[in-house]
């Protein structure tokens, strides 16, 4: 499949009205988890879009181009709009939360399998254990505060259970920032991913900072306020992997391209025929923006769109599924990883005096004020044990204790990996 290809629509035909932003959600306990994945995925790609909209609008002075793009992004408004009203009323804040965390993970470890460049491939495992222990957190707070079990939302494909603790997330802002690939010599997947999943971490960062105050208790909240910094890093990291050699316009080919290439993907694994439908039309609607873009490019800049993307296209499907066995091998080889500047490193072979340590200190200076702990201690008290779902035993010895959270793990220095 190449968008290239295919016959766009002129983009004022794609207006919606009231009614075609008004779909049918789905049935929040009957949907399949990876539909509810889709549907935040693809409502984080369509914010990134309108959002690199925005900022290209502001550093354009051409008043022509920026109608142009004011026109595309109402489009990718429209398209939000429309996905984010999949979400039914019924399905609460954290049983959201479960479906963003699911997809973290296995959007995450699906991306890191197919990634070719060895650098991007690690910065996605070393924040696949982040995520993969926030899904634990947030499940046991479901636990606590619903008394609901957070495996029949993710429908036992992703395991729930501690990850690198979330204690150990907390790093100084220096060691979130990455080296930037280089479209000409990046591969068409890395393009791909480093955009992806900049976008998703980018919504889940939103969403926590959004709700955080409508959670109706405070430890929840807190939670949230604390899980929301980490995804603050996460969406650092991931944005400073992206190419940073590129123009206003060459991005928005490759903003345009990569919601095709999703859209697509979408349509190609969706197990729902209705939902599959949206995604089957809003590709084409896609397809459109993706040749507006590129005549903008070739108006502007002179620049033909396969100097940009020379091949057009598409890698195989992205497909969210389980990744257990792949989250277990990570998990076991890296839970001790921190980030050191541009790097990654084992949290014991750190200078004392390295800024981790001194940001750990700041920010976690009571280990039992730090909600990402307590909402495990709370549970245990109560209940003699944490929530998990696990096939088999922590790959981790020291996070197998279900009736003490580790809070020295990836952290304190000498602690058994």
């Amino acid at each position: 499949m190449n968008p290239f290809e295919l016959k766009p629509r002129r983009l004022e035909s794609l207006i919606m009205n009231w009614g075609q932003l008004t779909p049918v959600p789905y049935d929040a306990r009957a949907v399949d988890p990876y539909t509810r994945c889709r549907v935040i995925l693809m409502n984080g790609t369509e914010f990134e879009a309108v959002w690199y909209g925005h900022q290209f609008s502001r550093h354009a002075p051409d008043n022509e181009l920026r109608r142009q793009i004011a026109l595309l992004r109402r489009l990718e408004q429209q398209q939000q709009k429309l996905i984010a009203a999949l979400k039914p009323a019924d399905e609460t804040i954290l049983m959201h939360t479960i479906g963003y965390e699911q997809l973290a993970v296995d959007l995450t470890a699906a991306l890191a399998q197919r990634e070719d460049n060895p650098y991007v491939k690690q910065a996605l495992d070393f924040a696949l254990l982040e995520d993969f222990d926030h899904l634990y957190r947030y499940a046991d707070l479901m636990d606590f505060d619903d008394g609901m079990q957070a495996e029949a939302l993710v429908g036992r494909y992703t395991e729930i259970m501690p990850g690198r603790p979330t204690i150990a997330h907390h790093r100084h802002p220096f060691d979130s920032v990455k080296f930037h690939i280089q479209s000409p010599t990046a591969s068409p997947m890395t393009r791909l991913c480093t955009g992806i999943i900049t976008a998703a971490e980018q919504q889940t960062m939103n969403y926590y900072m959004n709700v955080a105050a409508f959670y109706p208790t405070a430890w929840g909240q807190k939670l949230y306020r604390e899980i929301g910094m980490v995804e603050e890093q996460h969406v650092t990291q991931y944005g400073s992997l992206m190419d940073t050699d590129q123009t206003w316009l060459e991005g928005c080919l490759n903003h345009q391209y990569a919601e095709c290439y999703l859209y697509w993907s979408a349509m190609e694994t969706e197990s729902d025929p209705r939902i599959r439908d949206i995604w089957a039309m809003l590709f084409e609607q896609e397809v459109s923006h993706l040749h507006a873009a590129a005549e903008l490019l070739e108006t502007y800049e002179g620049t033909e769109p396969d100097q940009v993307i020379p091949d057009g296209t598409f890698p195989d499907p992205l497909r969210l599924t389980g990744n257990i066995e792949y989250v277990r091998a990570v998990l076991g080889g890296t839970v001790c990883n921190t980030a050191l500047r541009e790097d990654w490193t084992n949290v014991n072979d750190l200078s004392p005096k390295a800024d981790f340590f001194k940001y750990q200190g700041a920010v976690n200076p009571d280990v039992n004020g730090v909600e990402s702990h307590a909402i495990i201690e709370r549970l245990i008290a109560r209940d003699g044990a944490d929530y998990r779902f696990e096939i088999a035993p922590n790959p981790v010895p020291a996070l197998r204790d279900r009736r003490a959270d580790n809070t020295d793990l990836g952290r304190v220095q000498g602690t058994a990996c």
